[in-house]
């Protein structure tokens, strides 16, 4: 498994840099769209202790940042 789990949402721009951020150092990662996978969002929400802003990288399985430079998109729904 990737060393890097990334939550976001294709809507989000701020998912899309961290994204990119990741290619461009060349890191292996999986990503989940927590607005369409539920189980996804539900993972995420139990590793960032209820936050609901992406996106949000975990790292060997622990929480390594929310959001992008500052900012982030708020997660909606249930």
């Amino acid at each position: 498994m990737p060393k890097f789990e990334l939550f976001g949402m294709a809507s989000c721009p701020y998912t899309q840099e961290m994204r990119e951020f990741l290619e461009w150092r060349g890191e292996e990662f999986v990503e989940y769209d927590v607005e369409n996978d539920a189980g996804a969002r539900a993972r995420m929400l139990q590793l960032s202790n209820g936050q609901r802003t992406v996106p949000v990288l975990i790292e060997d399985g622990k929480l390594q940042q929310i959001g992008w430079q500052g900012r982030g998109c708020v997660v909606g729904g249930v």
